[in-house]
């Protein structure tokens, strides 16, 4: 820990040596994990947590004495804790303001208390206690010296004749790989940082001048430097300040909004102190949080800014005219660090578009791309399209981590997307700009392939067959992966020669062309051209050829190509699906027996191609349905049982992407593959585990294909691969498998056998959202079981999964919410969950703008309010809870209406809340809801009539509001759930004579006396009642009559 708060921390300077955290991210991040570490000590490491420290950790604290509850001793300035050590010294001592802790156990409870101030608790003790790992297993652990290695750090600990030698072992472990994660996570922050450069900033105030002034249509009143003097460097930050990140500090002048002072780091932008009244020297210290840019501060600050600026159409090419003046010397820098780059890194941009600088060490967007409007976007439109979908297809391949979804959306809203929402299936997610078309400028300063890639076209175009054969062969000398030799080929028509040449009778031809075309549609730009020139249907035809060479390379490049919608599409309108199904069963025209021919190299070949070529075009669902009416799955099943691995990956990739659809799920179970792809979870190749845990996640959502998994005994090696958290997409699909297994009984006590549970609690943190989807997902439904929560909370899971209640992924907070709510039915697990404010994070959910978020959220507080120690009062404490949960009753949604019911239910025990919710019009709005025909609904409805008859008036306003005919209709069910809470808000509702006129008139009586004789014992009761109260009133009248 000592190392991280050394090396990663960010400290002020000062002149004594102890200077104080900054207020910056990566502080305020390392921070929140030692709290995280700090708070998860107790559960995970109780022995340790009670190991008194060499000496105390002391500094200031702003926690008031009134925070101190049970436990402690409070007089009017001093707390001190009950528990003492052997010396009878408490382990918690505050004569305020110091204090002074010596246990975990302790420091754990201490941040628990402070609560909302426990970040600033944390600070403070950080700051004061610059080496604790010194205070906490003594000085000769001090890791601020340069001997404090792992190793010499346990050496010492071995010699010493410390009784507690274990535990201090233990410790110092503990504390070490607290230290290399501080560092890890301090280097991921670091990397998503975007860091600033002084030409861009310079850029962007430049162009905001020129668009400022007086008139509404101005974007600012004024822009301006508070220096005029610029460094060599180009900064304007005085050297001191430049040592920080600084480089300048602009004063704006918004239209709507007072002046606002600016700083322009490294880091990014913010609002400064601004100018002192004294001297006009500016208040560096940041007053608010970071921008990535001042475009995107400005649009924050100022709605009139965000208004002008959208409406602002700034001209294309006069701004690539103003851009390339300003950027003139900087493309000079550019162009020597390129050199320096890979060659794959070079790429110009479209002659029409503006050439922003940029500087390879320090990523950033370019804010004034924001400003532009495209003139010649409506020509575009297919390209982006086309370019947006081939992304995503890549991204599928290569399954690197996806880009947040949701950033295309202003190209989105102008492109027509109907047909590929419904078309693609794929999960990836696509990128926000368009691929740029690469085009070679003039006076480029081209390498010399270029060239000599152009004279072998030129020999292609105008040779004879001989020239073309050797020509082509030549060009497969290049190397076809760099991006020069590929555009190279098309920049002088070489792709419509290759084309071509698929239409002669040259099998040689054919072959080089194939060859070429299979290299170089690696390239985005190159698929597209391929498309355009009608090089898809030639291919197509090519895979009915008698040699066998041929067909593998067209379904190679096929694959290739088939990365976006409109290429698959065109395989698909023009046979491609068919043809390629058959290469699948490539035996079959062979004349030696079909079982040995399929396994010769040649036949494995071209079923691979056709599996891979395949495997791109069924992310649509027109071909998944294409695929399977030709036949696919069975010849799938087939090839799934061969030992090549570099086949079965696009087989399983191919199955996998279909298994979305329950058509396919279904042929998959007739076919037995789910036995084949269990076995493969045991390969050694992690792609192809990857892919089969992907397609038992997709299988999975049948009950009986769970059972096969855990029967063929897939549960286990799906357990193992748990432990291996390297690869977050292998990861991702194996998670996901064991989440959809889970849901059946048996398979969570197999896991539980297997100790997957403790270690899906240890990938709570540090995780990927795909994986903490699953992971929780798992979670929430091996909870159901007494046994398995109590595993989770001895592991220390309750706190991570509250943590996880702040997101704001929509699958997350539905999983985390169920997994909160079923570890909330043991008392144990809800007094940890309401400890750590569970409770109210769970009813702000109520809020969430998603229907599927809030149902489960209040599914989740069903349990929790039922188990709390003083249920009601918690419920009172939440400032308008009450109120929100009445209002939801207003929703369409039929989920969130059942699960709002239910918690109505629980809430109602309480008097006070009954009597509250009752104020809120919870009873014509539960009347409202009576009129439907969801057995869910009808349950929790009736039984939440039945708890708010128990206040005042209630029972009669429910027969005033109309609500209990139609509960007599529910008798009719064929859900005895349904039956028992409908008998109950009966019998409640007949205390009222007007209520039972209702019921006698509607049939209730007949329909009650059958259920009299239920076997259900509750309903017999309430059944019973409820004719009782029935007759009751029957012979009052009766008796009234006579009299």
């Amino acid at each position: 820990m000592g190392e991280a708060l050394t090396k990663s921390a960010q400290w002020t300077a000062a002149s004594s040596g102890t200077g104080t955290l900054e207020i910056t991210p990566l502080n305020e991040a390392i921070l929140k994990e030692i709290i995280m570490f700090v708070e998860s000590f107790i559960y995970k490491h109780p022995k340790e947590a009670k190991y008194v420290f060499v000496e105390p950790l002391e500094w200031n604290t702003s926690l008031d004495l009134s925070a101190f509850g049970s436990g402690y001793v409070v007089s009017e300035t001093t707390a001190k804790s009950e528990e003492v050590d052997k010396n009878g010294q408490p382990l918690l001592f505050l004569s305020v303001p110091q204090i002074k802790i010596r246990s975990f156990w302790q420091l754990s409870h201490f941040l628990f208390m402070a609560k909302d101030v426990k970040l600033t608790e944390a600070q403070a003790c950080i700051e004061a206690n610059r080496d604790p790992v010194a205070k906490i297993l003594g000085s000769e652990y001090n890791t601020m010296k340069e001997d404090a290695t792992a190793l010499n750090i346990l050496d010492k600990i071995t010699k010493d004749d410390d009784p507690e030698i274990e535990t201090k072992i233990k410790i110092a472990m503990l504390l070490k790989q607290l230290d290399l994660h501080l560092l890890n996570h301090s280097l991921k922050h670091i990397s998503l940082e975007i860091r600033l450069n002084p030409v861009p900033v310079k850029k962007d105030i430049e162009l905001l001048q020129r668009f400022s002034g007086k008139g509404e249509q101005t974007v600012l009143e004024s822009i301006e430097y508070t220096s005029d003097y610029e460094f060599s460097n180009g900064c304007r930050a005085p050297p001191w300040r430049q040592i920080r990140g600084e480089m300048c500090y602009v004063v704006v002048k918004p239209h709507d909004v007072e002046t606002l002072c600016i700083t322009c780091s490294a880091e990014g932008v913010f609002l400064n102190g601004g100018k002192t009244d004294d001297e006009g020297d500016i208040d560096y210290e940041r007053k608010g949080e970071i921008y990535k840019d001042l475009v995107t501060f400005l649009t924050e600050k100022s709605a009139k800014f965000s208004e002008n600026m959208s409406k602002h159409a700034i001209d294309f090419k006069e701004q690539q005219k103003e851009t390339d003046q300003l950027g003139e010397a900087a493309k000079e820098e550019a162009g020597k660090l390129q050199k320096a780059i890979s060659g794959s890194d070079k790429k110009t941009l479209e002659k029409n578009q503006i050439n922003f600088v940029k500087n390879p060490m320090a990523k950033r967007l370019e804010p004034s791309l924001n400003w532009k409007v495209t003139v010649d976007y409506k020509d575009r439109k297919s390209s982006v399209k086309d370019s947006q979908e081939e992304k995503r297809g890549a991204k599928t391949e290569s399954r690197r981590s996806s880009v947040p979804a949701g950033r295309a959306q202003l190209l989105r809203k102008s492109v027509e997307r109907i047909e590929e929402i419904v078309s693609d299936s794929s999960s990836e997610s696509e990128e926000d700009e368009e691929t740029p078309d690469h085009r070679q400028e003039a006076n480029a300063d081209l390498p010399s392939e270029y060239w000599q890639i152009q004279k072998l076209v030129k020999y292609l175009k105008g040779g004879n067959q001989t020239a073309t054969v050797i020509a082509l062969c030549s060009m497969r000398d290049f190397n076809l992966a760099q991006e020069t030799c590929q555009l190279a080929i098309r920049d002088v028509g070489g792709l419509e020669v290759l084309i071509n040449l698929l239409d002669t009778d040259e099998v040689k031809c054919k072959i080089g062309s194939l060859k070429i075309m299979k290299e170089i549609s690696h390239n985005p730009q190159i698929r597209r051209n391929i498309v355009d020139l009608g090089g898809l249907p030639i291919m197509v035809n090519i895979l009915d050829s008698p040699h066998k060479s041929l067909k593998c390379l067209a379904a190679e490049t096929i694959a290739n190509v088939a990365k976006f919608r409109r290429a698959r599409q065109v395989v698909r309108k023009h046979g491609g699906i068919t043809r390629l199904v058959a290469l699948l069963d490539c035996a079959q025209n062979s004349a030696e027996p079909a079982q040995s021919s399929l396994y010769e190299a040649r036949d494995v070949e071209v079923a691979r191609c056709g599996a891979l070529a395949l495997w791109s075009c069924s992310k649509s669902y027109a071909n998944k349905e294409a695929i399977r009416k030709a036949g696919g799955i069975p010849l799938l099943a087939r090839l799934l049982k061969t030992s090549h691995e570099n086949m079965l990956i696009p087989v399983v990739g191919t199955l996998q992407e279909c298994a979305s659809e329950e058509s396919y799920r279904a042929a998959i179970k007739a076919e037995r593959i789910i036995e084949n792809l269990v076995k493969n979870l045991s390969s050694e190749n992690e792609q192809l585990q990857e892919h089969c845990a992907m397609a038992i996640y997709q299988c999975a959502e049948d009950e009986e294909t769970r059972d096969l998994v855990r029967l063929h005994g897939g549960l286990k090696p799906l357990a193992s691969l748990l432990n291996n958290t390297d690869n977050k997409e292998r990861l991702a699909a194996v998670t996901g498998a064991v989440w959809k297994c889970s849901i059946s009984k048996e398979n969570v006590t197999k896991f539980r056998e297997y100790k997957a549970i403790e270690t899906l609690v240890g990938l709570l943190t540090d995780q990927p959202e795909e994986v903490l989807v699953n992971v929780v997902g798992a979670l929430g439904e091996c909870c159901q079981e007494y046994k398995n929560r109590v595993i989770v909370r001895r592991c220390g899971g309750i706190q991570p999964l509250v943590n996880l209640l702040v997101g704001i992924n929509q699958a997350l907070l539905v999983n985390v919410t169920k997994a909160v709510g079923a570890c909330a039915v043991d008392p144990e697990s809800m007094a940890i969950i309401d400890r750590l404010d569970g409770v109210r994070l769970l009813w702000s959910l109520l809020k969430n703008p998603h229907p599927d978020v809030k149902a489960s959220a209040a599914w989740a507080l069903c349990p929790c309010i039922e188990n709390a120690k003083d249920a009601g009062e918690m419920v009172r404490s939440f400032v308008g809870g009450l109120e929100l949960v009445v209002n939801l009753l207003k929703s369409d949604n039929k989920e969130v209406l059942a699960s709002v019911c239910a918690a109505i239910t629980n809430i109602a025990k309480d008097k006070e809340n009954l009597a509250v919710i009752t104020d809120h019009g919870v009873v014509p709005l539960l009347s409202k809801l009576a009129n439907t025909n969801n057995d869910q609904l009808r349950r929790h409805l009736a039984e939440a009539i039945s708890r708010c008859c128990m206040w005042g008036r209630n029972r009669v306003a429910f027969g005033e509001n109309k609500a209990v005919a139609p509960l007599v209709r529910y008798l009719k069910s064929n859900d005895t759930n349904v039956h028992r809470a409908t008998a109950q808000a009966l019998y409640q509702l007949s205390e009222d004579a007007d209520n039972c006129i209702i019921m006698h008139e509607n049939g209730a009586v007949k329909l009650l006396l059958a259920m009299v004789g239920s076997p259900d014992q509750e309903l017999q009761e309430a059944a019973a009642g409820c004719i009782s109260n029935i007759r009751r009133l029957a012979l009052a009248t009766e008796k009234a009559r006579y009299t």
